[in-house]
């Protein structure tokens, strides 16, 4: 059997990090294991040339959400013995997922693997964004010392009406963890929590509108879904309130590229803060890179070194269960058997 896995590199830290597991040099902890079962294991950085030479021979298909390759209808049409695709973290929206399901090719990610490490960057971005630190901390790169400018922009977060957008595995993480700053928190997802969930969680829910409207903080923390993808664009970012923050550690795609760079060059948005990009790797000229009062980083929230060995076990245990003919845990799985079966990505295949 031949598995192909695409991850990022590593390069020389990956040698002193063996904890590094999600990239190409330690390979998810997998290489030892596979090849002592006489499979042929391939790994690559080469998301296009690279996958496109060996995906007719592949088996099985191991991606990231952080290096993600993009597995498109033609690539499927191409993989003619492909069994399995596992992502190895949360989000398959790099992957057909119809095509696959027409193909019942199984498709699998390891969810709960990140939904901590994310929720903390949350509320991470949140505070370097209010308490103003990331020009604080240039100030002392570059060896100022200029309280009121630092001051004149920073703020508590006690008080403030935070607005969760998808409550989730991470979203629900989030509310709890922002309880603890006595903030005012309100909800907005397709499916309504129960009167005991949301007192649980201390947040109410408010349609999208009341949502956008009221927040002086908006936290995105839902899949990439037709109705997700562009979900804020010009109109409903200039809806936002006057100087609030918006934090996405969802998907790029969500926001709009051209008009989050207008509403933070015009002053309407305070900042922007998050981690993820559309295309990944987000290219040398790509605009969020040079727009104004952002906190943005790599795609790595996901995958701090307790995540990458939380997914690596995941992984590993797919394809246990896999070549043993056992079923994959039924949590794991976004395609089965020719269906769609997670609802999360239940836009993808429709009777």
């Amino acid at each position: 059997m031949k598995i192909v896995a695409v991850l990022y590199p590593g390069g020389e830290i990956a040698k002193k990090t063996p904890e590094l597991l999600g990239c190409a040099e330690n390979a998810l902890g997998l290489t030892d294991f596979l090849r002592s079962q006489e499979h042929e294991f391939v790994v690559l950085t080469d998301k296009e040339a690279e996958l496109d030479k060996h995906l007719p021979t592949t088996d099985i298909l191991i991606t990231t959400p952080f290096w993600p390759a993009y597995v498109t209808k033609e690539r499927i049409s191409k993989a003619s013995r492909l069994q399995i695709i596992l992502t190895a973290g949360i989000g398959s929206d790099h992957i057909d997922l119809a095509a696959a399901a027409a193909r019942k090719i199984t498709v699998a990610e390891i969810t709960g693997s990140n939904v901590v490490s994310v929720a903390e960057q949350v509320v991470m971005h949140i505070l370097a964004l209010v308490r103003n630190y990331i020009p604080a901390y240039k100030q002392v790169l570059d060896g100022r010392w200029d309280i009121a400018e630092i001051a004149a922009k920073a703020h508590d977060l006690e008080d403030k009406v935070v607005g969760i957008i998808g409550v989730g595995r991470i979203g629900q993480r989030v509310c709890e963890r922002l309880k603890a700053f006595d903030v005012k928190m309100i909800y907005y997802d397709y499916h309504r929590l129960s009167t005991v969930e949301e007192f649980a969680l201390g947040a109410r829910y408010a349609n999208l509108d009341q949502l956008v409207e009221q927040s002086d903080i908006i936290t995105i923390n839902t899949p990439l879904t037709p109705e997700t993808d562009g979900m804020f664009n010009r109109d409903l970012l200039f809806r936002m309130k006057k100087g609030a923050y918006l934090i996405n550690t969802a998907r790029g795609r969500i926001i709009d590229t051209l008009s989050l760079v207008e509403a933070l060059e015009k002053g309407h948005l305070a900042g922007y803060a998050g981690d993820v990009w559309f295309p990944q790797p987000a290219p040398k000229d790509h605009p969020w890179r040079r727009m104004p009062n952002h906190a943005m980083v790599p795609h790595y929230s996901g995958t701090t070194l307790e995540a990458q060995r939380r997914y690596a076990d995941g992984i590993k245990d797919c394809l246990l269960r896999f070549m043993n003919g056992r079923r994959i845990e039924r949590d794991y799985l976004i395609v089965d058997n020719g269906n769609v079966v997670s609802p999360s990505y239940s836009y993808a295949f429709k009777t």
